[in-house]
């Protein structure tokens, strides 16, 4: 991870096999924060970041739909997002508006793309409210008494999402709220919640709820959203328990923000096709990256019109140099460069170049092949699909095989009905057995098939929530040249008194919780590069001294916490006897590969011939087998013949 003050400007990377980039920048997404503004909401409490600072759950709930917008602005600035505020007798303003929302409900940001200008009347608004804490209340009064229908506030958010949102965008819905008991009693209204939200899933709408509760008011979602938020599991018989997890109840209001991070990318497959368990047995299969590498956006060309700045177009032109007139793309031709050719100006490059399936090629040209056939070459002819070719004991996957990050895959009901039983009996199976699968994967058309271990996942529980989900993962399996034994050289080892002092600091200085959080700890040349242009786009003043790396070791709190242990271990080192010891070098030359298999050294000495191997080669197979390396070459040879005669 390069340091903020350390950016490499141009990089060409090469583009990740299994993983289709541009997809991620294609597709748009929507956000709607859903914010509940009653009486509790705007209920005044300590400022967790200020001291002497009065604030409210619904100023919190809106300084982290502001920041979040703000972070949009750099890494999706084609998104949309949108605040509607419910519990509210505000009115609303109906002018431009397709069609009038529920009573109680107030619309504070239309759904519209990232702009500068509606994030600033957001942050005059906020700063506005941490002078008068009072101001929310009168600018959102509360609805006294009872509370808006959950069935009412989720139609609200399907009509501003259809009125604002793109048809191809991935949608989704921040519900934040402090109530775990907005109906109580009405059956009748639970039911109308539960089937408007099952209109707004079936939308393609994504409902992430962000639930408050504190010491003195606990939430327990069993009283009200455990029937209405059914969570997405593999098992069908399991999603029927009606149980929430924990983990989206928030304890303590200022981690709102940072869970608004974590569920702020949208989970969008990398790809969607057909997994082939047998002949005429196919399931639908969607796959997810787990590691994705975050990147500078890419840069942009500007049109200065005048009164504006339009972006400008871009697209590749392919020019004929000799008639410097364009090029059909789907009339190229490819080939290797292996060198230069004659040429021969008794033929016609067309004439030669052209024909079906097979092409004489004359003598000193290059072949050439059409896109079809380079594709062809490719893919193999394959249509993208994971075939399931066999299953073998899970000990013989080795970690070295593990060389490239895993795909995860989860079953696709909406491609072929029964995805998800078929796709979860296989999974208790294989778990069962313990066994893992072999697959031929080829998830893009212009991707290459990969032979990978199909690894199952058991669904994880843990104290808080669901930790990992049910499904399999991908692991591309590697082939013969892509392992290399690596050289062990026996280096000096430490006493046990040294790794004892050595185990002692570490111990001090352990992870909390034993886990390493990646949200915590963002790219510090990223972030640097990031609020640059976030200055830039909210004509802020940039003060350099004032990032900070979070990627910097906390020297003082190691100091405090394990400095004399250091300083104890550091003189046990001095004093070691294996600190002296100076490793003579020869220089920098590079030394000559000597090692000779055992096998070519044997059927050399079979055919008489272990005279033609170098003295070093000889010497280095005796030393091997803890043999003596004195002597001439024909006393080594000899050594050698016996040492094989004895072994044979």
């Amino acid at each position: 991870m390069p340091a903020y003050d350390d950016w490499n400007n141009i990089d060409d990377e090469e583009e990740e096999e299994l993983q289709d980039a541009s997809f991620f920048e294609g597709k748009r997404d929507v956000i709607l924060f859903c914010i509940d503004c009653s009486e509790s909401m705007h209920e005044l409490r300590d400022d967790p970041t200020y001291e002497d600072v009065k604030t409210s759950h619904l100023f919190t709930a809106l300084e982290s739909a502001m920041q979040i917008q703000k972070k949009k602005v750099i890494v999706g600035p084609n998104d949309s997002v949108g605040i509607l505020l419910f519990n509210t007798t505000r009115p609303n303003d109906t002018k431009g508006r397709a069609s009038e929302l529920k009573k109680n409900s107030y619309i504070y940001q239309p759904i519209a793309p990232i702009s500068a200008p509606t994030i600033q009347e957001l942050i005059q608004l906020l700063d506005a409210a941490r002078e008068d804490p009072e101001l929310l209340k009168t600018t959102f009064p509360p609805v006294p008494g009872k509370k808006m229908p959950m069935g009412d506030v989720f139609t609200s958010c399907n009509w501003v999402l259809r009125d604002g949102a793109p048809k191809t965008a991935s949608k989704r819905i921040f519900l934040v709220t402090d109530n775990d008991d907005p109906n109580p009693g009405s059956k009748q209204l639970l039911t109308s919640a539960k089937t408007t939200l099952i209109d707004l899933t079936q939308a393609g709408v994504q409902i992430e709820p962000f639930f408050i509760a504190t010491e003195e008011k606990p939430f327990d979602a069993s009283k009200f959203y455990s029937s209405v938020l059914l969570p997405n599991t593999v098992n069908d018989e399991e999603a029927e328990d009606g149980v929430l997890p924990e983990s989206i109840s928030i304890t303590r209001i200022d981690d709102l923000l940072s869970q608004m991070r974590f569920h702020e990318v949208p989970k969008r497959a990398l790809f969607s096709v057909q997994f082939e368990l047998s002949k005429g047995l196919v399931l639908g299969i969607k796959g997810y990256g787990l590691v994705t590498e975050q990147k500078k956006g890419v840069y942009k060309y500007f049109v200065d019109l005048g009164d504006r700045m339009e972006v400008a177009g871009s697209r590749t032109v392919y020019l004929d140099e000799s008639n410097q007139a364009e090029v059909d793309k789907s009339k190229l031709l490819f080939g290797m460069e292996l060198g230069a050719v004659p040429q021969d100006e008794g033929s016609d490059d067309e004439d030669d170049l052209s024909g079906s399936a097979a092409r004489a090629v004359p003598l000193g040209r290059r072949p050439f092949y059409t896109a079809d056939e380079i594709r062809s070459f490719r893919t193999l002819d394959l249509e993208p699909t994971i075939k399931l070719l066999g299953f073998k004991d899970k000990s013989e996957l080795a970690f070295e095989d593990n060389i490239k990050h895993s795909i995860f895959i989860f079953p696709d009901e909406q491609r072929y009905s029964g995805s998800k039983r078929t796709f979860t009996a296989l999974l208790k199976s294989m778990v069962a057995k313990k066994k893992i699968g072999l697959v031929l994967a080829l998830t893009r058309r212009n991707a290459t098939p990969v032979f990978c271990a199909m690894l199952p996942q058991e669904e994880k529980a843990e104290e808080g929530g669901w930790n990992e989900p049910s499904g399999f993962h991908l692991i591309p399996l590697p082939f013969a040249d892509d392992i290399r034994a690596a050289p062990l050289d026996e280096a000096f080892r430490a006493s046990d008194e040294i790794r004892d002092a050595a185990r002692a600091w570490i111990e001090k200085l352990c992870v909390k919780n034993g886990t390493y959080p990646p949200d915590s700890y963002p790219n510090p040349a990223l972030a640097f590069h990031n609020a640059q242009l976030q200055a830039s786009a909210f004509r802020e003043e940039f003060d350099p001294e004032s990032f900070e790396d979070l990627t910097r070791p906390p020297l003082d709190m190691i100091h405090k916490r394990a400095g004399n242990l250091l300083k104890e271990w550091k003189k046990m080192l001095a004093n070691d006897e294996s600190a002296n010891v100076v490793v003579a070098t020869t220089g920098s030359k590079r030394k000559a590969d000597v090692n000779v298999d055992e096998a070519e050294i044997r059927s050399k000495h079979d055919a008489g011939a272990l005279s033609k191997l170098r003295v070093d080669q000889l010497k280095d197979f005796l030393k091997s087998k803890s043999q003596s390396v004195s002597g001439k070459k024909a006393d080594l040879i000899e050594r050698v013949g016996e040492w094989l005669d004895t072994h044979g």
